[in-house]
């Protein structure tokens, strides 16, 4: 069973000092994805930096206090990559990747984007470069005889049962039509499957993400913007999902909660 979780951390720094660390001893995860680190490794603590029982690789953003992935993982990778060979979004901390035996893991923070700005043409850039990467890694990896998840803060959701108040929201970054058909591509034409919708089909939410204004987290107006996004082959061998929401507001490190899944690799 390969077990891998996914959270956008909203700073490691500062979820560190609010239950990141206990949550990371007590986590039955294999592999963790982390987004928005927003922190380089030289201002980590060890205990996050380089916790017992975990190799871990960083890949923050040329841009300081920005951005910023990482991955967590018990087994030594095979291989690391940072970036997906873009000249514009290589150093900017949204892509990291890891070989393990028979799958590539990678923790992806697409940009978040803002209508009407310079946020949101990057943010559609960044689209369009990705789309023809995650193509190419399918292609690659299917002629070595491997499956791949990308997992990570995806800024889009994809459905109206990804959103509670998606009406309000038609003309939001992150519900805009031309952004949910880019990720229909993705799972049509690049032929790759969100996991935990496969596995609930029918369920609003589970919501992954609620703003720190106003009451969103307790009356749940949340939305799902993070994923587990595999090969088809690895998508079939997911057992079990589940979003970590906290039990009260107060017990939060982050706006976001982790996401994980059960693999049954056999």
């Amino acid at each position: 069973m390969l077990t891998v979780t996914s959270v956008n951390v909203n700073g490691l720094r500062a979820a560190a000092k609010k239950g990141f660390v206990e949550w990371l001893a007590g986590t039955g995860a294999d592999v963790v994805c982390l987004q928005e680190v927003r922190a380089e490794e030289g201002q980590l603590t060890e205990a996050v930096r380089e916790p017992e029982g975990w190799h871990t690789v960083f890949a923050p953003a040329a841009a300081k206090g920005r951005a910023g992935v990482a991955l967590y993982s018990r087994r030594e990778p095979e291989r690391v990559r940072i970036g997906f060979g873009s000249a514009e979004f290589d150093t900017s901390g949204r892509y990291v990747e890891i070989d393990l035996p028979g799958v590539t893991v990678a923790s992806l923070y697409l940009p978040s984007g803002d209508v009407g700005t310079e946020r949101q043409d990057e943010k559609v850039r960044f689209m369009g470069e990705f789309l023809v990467h995650l193509g190419g890694l399918r292609d690659r990896a299917a002629a070595d005889g491997r499956q791949v998840l990308v997992c990570g803060d995806w800024n889009i959701a994809h459905q109206e049962a990804d959103l509670k108040n998606w009406k309000a929201n038609r003309k939001e970054s992150g519900f805009l039509p031309e952004e949910r058909a880019w990720l229909t591509r993705v799972f049509d034409e690049a032929a790759y499957v969100d996991v935990v919708r496969a596995l609930h089909p029918d369920q609003t939410g589970p919501y992954t993400w609620w703003s720190y204004r106003g009451r969103a987290f307790d009356n749940d107006t949340g939305w799902r913007i993070d994923y587990h996004v595999a090969t088809a082959g690895l998508a079939e061998r997911a057992v079990k999902a589940w979003v970590e929401r906290a039990a009260t507001h107060e017990e939060r490190w982050s706006d976001h909660a982790p996401v994980s899944v059960a693999y049954e690799l056999g």
